[in-house]
C-alpha cells in the first residue's frame, strides 16, 4: 500500500490521521469497516477521527464530539489502489479508501456508513463547484453530494476510466471500449451522470 493521500477539499468539521499502527489501547469509541467481515485487521487502515466540537452547552451531543477509531478493511495491496481519507460535500461525513475500498462515514454518528460497491475505487474526485465527490471505478463513476448519492453514470467502459477534464459542468473522459479494442471519448452532464453529446 502506497502512503495514504488527504484530500481537504470540502469544508469538513472534523480532523482525522492515518495512524502507522493500531493503538495498544484502543479508545473507547471503535468501529469496523464493513461491520462484518473476515480478517479485517489484515493490512487494515487504522484511522483515528476527531470530530468537531458543537456550541457549548449540548451536553446531549457530547459523546459524539469524542473521537473514534475507524478500523477500515483493507481492499487491495496494489498501488494503483488509492489509500487515503477525503472531504465531503457534507462536512459531517468523511470518506476513508484503503487499498480501494471506499468507506463514507458519518463521523457524528459512525455507525452510520455506506461501502462503495466498486471493488475497488480507482480515483476520488472531488468537484467544490457541484458539491459532488466523485468515486471512480473500472466502468463507472458514483457521484455523492450532500445529502448522499447524487448519481450513477452507465458503463462508460470495459477496463479503466480516464478524465480528462471537468469545465462547465461537464466532465469528460476516456473509456476503453472491448468491441474496437480503442478509447472511446464521453462526456457526462454533473448534474444527472446523463451522457451529453461528445
Amino acid at each position: 500500500m502506497t502512503a495514504p493521500i488527504f484530500d481537504g477539499s470540502f469544508a469538513h468539521r472534523w480532523t482525522a490521521e492515518v495512524l502507522p499502527h493500531r493503538p495498544m489501547i484502543l479508545p473507547p469509541r471503535h468501529y469496523t469497516y464493513p461491520a462484518v467481515a473476515e480478517e479485517v485487521e489484515k493490512g487494515a487502515m487504522e484511522v483515528l477521527v476527531r470530530p468537531e466540537a458543537g456550541p457549548p452547552g449540548k451536553t446531549e451531543a457530547d459523546s459524539r464530539q469524542e473521537p473514534f477509531l475507524a478500523t477500515c478493511a483493507l481492499g487491495f495491496r496494489d498501488p494503483s489502489a488509492p489509500s487515503g481519507l477525503w472531504s465531503m460535500p457534507d462536512p459531517d461525513w468523511i470518506c476513508a479508501v484503503s487499498g480501494g475500498y471506499a468507506y463514507l462515514i458519518d463521523v457524528s454518528r459512525p455507525e452510520r456508513f455506506t461501502m462503495v460497491p466498486y471493488r475497488p475505487v480507482l480515483e476520488i474526485v472531488p468537484v467544490v463547484e457541484q458539491e459532488l465527490l466523485l468515486l471512480v471505478g473500472h466502468h463507472a463513476i458514483l457521484a455523492w453530494g450532500r445529502n448522499g448519492e447524487a448519481w450513477q453514470s452507465d458503463r462508460l467502459s470495459w477496463e479503466g476510466i480516464t478524465i480528462t477534464g471537468i469545465e462547465e459542468g461537464s466532465l469528460r473522459g476516456t473509456g476503453w471500449d472491448m468491441m474496437t479494442d480503442k478509447d472511446v471519448p464521453f462526456v457526462l452532464d454533473l448534474r444527472t451522470g446523463q451522457r451529453a453529446s461528445v
